[in-house]
């Protein structure tokens, strides 16, 4: 079995550094391997910028409609009014009790209860519509 002390690095595996623009004897003189002229051969040109297009109107700024901003948190969750069957009389309705539940997906920031028809004597803490809310309120339920 071989042992780690044992191990050498293969003769072959690593390379020398190609070394150009030291005269037309080296082999890499002249043009340096860059070609012939143009944006690409010229100094500095790897330090461009990654969005750079070339000197042309960048794509970004020819479709400023399409720019825009987007809520991090996203919409909330719509809940009827109906789905909340499911809690006992007087229970209290916050997002944590819709999660076990399973009216919400557990990776939801936020939820809103909306129209429908309850009979059961709810306390919510969530937002409402002000359908939802006169309904909760005619069956005896609060909303805070």
């Amino acid at each position: 079995m071989i042992k780690l002390h044992e191990l050498h690095k293969h003769p072959k595996s690593t390379h020398r550094r190609k070394v150009v623009g030291r005269g037309l004897g080296s082999g890499k003189g002249t043009y340096s391997t860059r070609g012939n002229k143009g944006q690409t051969k010229r100094t500095g040109h790897s330090k461009m910028p990654v969005n750079f297009e070339g000197g042309r109107q960048p794509l970004v700024r020819q479709l400023p409609k399409l720019r825009g901003f987007r809520a991090l948190d996203g919409k909330p969750a719509v809940v009827s009014l109906n789905e909340l069957a499911v809690f006992a009389d007087g229970a209290t309705v916050d997002l944590k009790s819709l999660i076990a539940k399973g009216l919400v997906d557990d990776m939801t920031k936020t939820a809103k209860i909306l129209g429908g028809e309850i009979k059961k004597k709810l306390n919510i803490k969530l937002p409402i519509s002000a359908s939802a809310k006169e309904a909760v309120e005619k069956a005896g339920g609060k909303v805070f």
